[in-house]
């Protein structure tokens, strides 16, 4: 019965957005409503990027029916965060909708994110204590107040940071929301059984809810985007959702606290379920300060952008995402429920399996150039040859990706060489 209501309120999100979400994107093409093409956009024909007032929506619909739900009266009962949570949703909403459509500078969208973020802090929704085993850290307030900006920030920006390929963002944090919502709910079946219905669960039911009604319209070929808007949108309500339960977890009261590593995993899985995100944030800024650059500008140097270019489709490279996700979520959810020999087990197969499969293309282009290179003079000429060697696309950063054209190219000269291997045996 406690999960039903949970899974109404996701579903009721879910309904809320889709239906958005559609009415946004007629409504969008119909206006005009999107930004021309830019060089480092992956999509080709104009698409509308409102996606994310659909999601706002659709949540908050879903928090005002939960309010009515006599389940729900304790978390209602103190309106302060709730109207905080609400409130630095529709800021980051709105910032991220004006630069959608006018290209704000970083410095005004940083500001935008700080002030949401404070005003969580502001109204309690912040870390007052980190778990460590065996018991807690108390934060002053002034620490705890700038940890939980840093945090939320930090994930905003990192799930913006990959929102670049149909369905990726909604997928991820499907999965991870959904790691997280089961985490959450053995957290509280085991420490506080009276306490089923907390914000971290709704936050998360909801979100993954309204990830799953736009995902339909954001799936390759995506007839909308979240924008800005919907990706920050996302970012803020996750980090809120693990903000709600980490900094409220006390190690000591756990039964599985003398275990060392489930003892860490109220701070390991909202960074485990971030992996992928927080690291392309990280290598971005990273690039972009040694090029002297401010760490907001644009390029076309992320995770995504390195996968396509690698030789991955649009769909490949986001199911890519979507399994390193998976398995490093699952893998931190396991040492709640298995000996540690098998979590581990499980993530060190998953991991050799997924790096197996997001190397496929450079293995594949290494055939292509073997072939070509075997080939006669004549059929490597006329095959464009010189693009296969050496074979270094992928970590050059002049790069550019391989478009129809080129994958004709390929194709191309993968026959060549085939033809000409088949005359030279024939002789």
């Amino acid at each position: 019965m406690r999960l039903l209501i949970y899974v109404a309120a996701g579903a009721l999100s879910a309904v809320v957005t889709y239906v958005l979400s559609m009415v946004i994107a007629r409504l969008g093409m119909k206006y005009r409503l999107y930004p021309a093409i830019r060089e480092r956009d992956v999509h080709k024909r104009p698409t509308p990027r409102l996606g994310g007032i659909a999601m706002f929506i659709g949540v908050l619909a879903a928090f005002i029916v939960a309010s009515q739900l006599p389940q729900f009266h304790l978390i209602f009962a103190k309106p302060g965060p709730i109207f905080a949570i609400l409130g630095s949703a529709l800021i980051i909403v709105l910032i991220g909708v004006a630069d959608d459509i006018w290209d704000l500078d970083w410095v005004t969208k940083l500001a935008g994110q700080i002030i949401a973020a404070g005003l969580l802090a502001w109204q309690g929704v912040q870390l007052t204590s980190l778990p460590i085993v065996g018991g807690i850290i108390l934060l002053s307030s002034y620490s705890g107040l700038v940890i939980t900006v840093l945090a939320i920030v930090l994930v905003m920006n990192a799930i913006n940071f990959i929102d670049g390929l149909d369905g990726l963002v909604s997928g991820v944090a499907i999965i991870a929301n959904g790691a997280f919502f089961i985490y959450s709910y053995t957290l509280v079946s085991r420490i506080a059984a009276s306490e089923y219905f907390n914000l971290s669960l709704l936050i998360s039911a909801v979100l993954i809810g309204a990830c799953v009604g736009f995902l339909p319209l954001n799936w390759h070929p995506a007839k909308l985007f979240m924008g800005d808007a919907g990706a920050l949108f996302v970012g803020l309500m996750m980090a809120t959702s693990a903000i709600s339960v980490t900094g409220q977890v006390d190690l000591a009261a756990l039964p599985f606290a003398k275990q060392y590593i489930p003892a860490f995993i109220p701070i390991l899985l909202p960074l485990a379920i971030l992996v992928i995100p927080l690291l392309d944030f990280g290598l971005a800024v990273f690039r972009r300060l040694r090029a002297g650059k401010s760490p907001f500008s644009a390029d076309r140097k992320h995770l995504h952008h390195r996968l396509l270019d690698m030789g991955h489709s649009d769909v490949h490279a986001v199911l890519i995402f979507y399994s390193w996700t998976m398995v490093v979520s699952v893998g931190c959810l396991l040492f709640l429920f298995f000996d540690a020999v098998w979590a581990v087990t499980f993530v060190a197969v998953g991991l050799v399996i997924c790096t197996a499969f997001t190397l496929a293309p450079l293995t594949r282009r290494k055939a292509v150039e073997a072939a070509v290179q075997s080939a006669s003079p004549d059929a490597a000429a006329g095959a464009n040859a010189s693009r296969f060697d050496p074979l270094d696309a992928a970590a050059n950063d002049q790069a550019q990706p391989e478009t129809e054209p080129a994958r004709a190219e390929i194709d191309a000269a993968k026959r060549a060489a085939i033809d000409a291997l088949t005359k030279k045996e024939a002789t």
